[in-house]
């Protein structure tokens, strides 16, 4: 059957594939809470029944943490393993929503019809976008045009805490010939987008100690260290007057946006305005000479995300206080290694204590490079052009601020090269109260999905 069919099947039955995704937005799977252990139990089963209502040989799989769900189907073409996550983030505050997280509503917008609820977008929505494909192709061709292993998560929004045992455990299982994953967004409306590149993360955190003890300020005002003047002393060396991070080494590993990738972010579609206006800015504040674009995807940071020491109630209190604290976090581009970053900026910071100041960092924070696609893989082209087919728009490769480490991963454990694609969009609230997806993502993802297969499958 050619492929026209089975993109009438999916218009045909998208009423269908919406209550099935609204079945699944049901359940509260939230993984970070003990209290929905049983709940992201059930969005497991579910996500295997609705497998197995497909023929694929599927299973829930024990962790210690939340289970897994693994399914396996055959096909004449390549092996593809497809990752997504059914866990959601907590809804708090619960007082912002404007309608129940779990009681999906289809809403009209100014931007079209929506699916509000948590996991809309991030990441049960998209999860479906290729399960709905892979359900189509069998409706209408009685099997699917590649070999794949479904492999969906319950943890991702809780750090994964399973995850690298279980592929380790698992890697013969979970071989393939490539990765797909989608968890990511569009970079403009109706633009398709393929992620070359995500950034890795750093984290770490420390405290300085000064006094034994508060000290009152009338009678130590002056001759007493004082934690939070000696943190903002430091704090204010993490960075040069052009933006920079000026720590010894920084930089090391850090690669330039080679001239043809740069050309297509130019031309990406994306407004800089927009970007910055609707979070109240006029301008970009990052390294000097870089677009906002570049900044975002292409070079590296360190970010102050938590300061605080002191009195911190209502009124004043006249004190010194005895310790000060923050929390850093350095987003990674390239080859930058997290370990031997960690070691620089401690460095850093250590060498510049003013006497009497002691230090103690937190040991329990991790960090994973950056992942860099290899897009020269012909199947990244196949897939740039079956999804240019779809939206009518040049698919382009971008960039992404963010982190995801389960590219790194597949990498890493399974030797395996990661596409993501994502048609999520930057106002769908993942993470925050009335998240959406819109129901064109979907309808589309559906469709994106069912060309990129059958491309991959030639």
């Amino acid at each position: 059957m050619s492929l026209s069919a089975i993109l009438a099947r999916i218009d045909d039955q998208l009423p269908t594939a919406l209550d099935r995704l609204t079945g699944l937005l049901r359940i509260p799977s939230i993984s970070t809470d003990p209290a929905y252990a049983a709940q992201c139990d059930a969005a497991a089963d579910w996500l295997v029944t609705d497998l197995q209502s497909l023929g694929i040989k599927a299973q829930k799989r024990r962790t210690p943490g939340r289970p897994m769900v693994v399914g396996h189907a055959d096909g004449p073409g390549p092996h593809l393993l497809f990752y997504g996550h059914y866990d959601v983030q907590p809804v708090d505050p619960l007082n912002l929503w404007h309608t129940d997280p779990f009681a999906p509503e289809l809403q009209d917008t100014d931007q079209g019809k929506v699916i509000r609820a948590r996991g809309a977008s991030d990441d049960k929505g998209q999860l479906m976008t290729f399960v709905e494909a892979c359900r189509a192709y069998k409706d209408v061709n009685g099997a699917l045009p590649c070999k794949i292993t479904f492999f969906f998560e319950g943890e991702e929004e809780s750090g994964s805490p399973s995850l690298i045992p279980f592929m380790k455990d698992n890697a013969a299982e979970l071989g393939a010939d490539l990765a797909l994953i989608c968890d990511t967004s569009m970079v403009a409306p109706g633009v398709p987008s393929i992620a070359s590149q995500l950034r890795g993360m750093l984290k770490d955190e420390f405290t300085i100690h000064g006094p034994r003890i508060d000290l009152h300020s009338g009678h130590y005002g002056g001759p007493a260290l004082n934690p939070l003047r000696e943190i903002s002393r430091i704090i204010a060396s993490f960075h040069d007057a052009e933006g920079r991070v000026a720590v010894d080494g920084f930089y090391e590993g850090v690669h330039e946006v080679p001239d043809d990738l740069l050309r297509q972010w130019e031309n990406c579609g994306f407004d800089e305005h927009d970007y910055l206006s609707s979070v109240g800015m006029t301008q970009p504040h990052g390294e000097r000479g870089y677009s906002t674009l570049v900044q975002q995807w292409a070079r590296p940071t360190l970010e102050i995300n938590g300061l605080w020491g002191g009195y911190q109630g209502a009124g004043t209190k006249t004190v010194i206080p005895a310790e000060a604290h923050c929390k850093i976090t350095c987003r990674l581009v390239g080859d930058m290694d997290p370990d031997a970053l960690r070691v620089k900026i401690r460095k850093h910071v250590e060498d510049r204590l003013s006497p009497d100041a002691k230090i103690t960092w937190n040991q329990d924070l991790d960090g994973s490079p950056a992942a860099v696609m290899n897009i020269n893989r012909p199947e990244f082209e196949a897939a740039r052009q079956a999804l240019s087919d779809e939206w009518n728009r040049e698919a382009v490769f971008t960039g992404m601020g963010g982190s995801i480490p389960i590219a790194g991963y597949f990498k890493e454990i399974l030797g395996l090269d990661a596409m993501l694609i994502g048609f999520a969009q930057e106002d769908d609230a993942i993470h925050s109260p009335n998240e959406k997806y819109n129901v064109q993502s979907f309808h589309k993802g559906i469709r994106s999905w069912a060309r990129v297969l059958d491309a991959l499958a030639k």
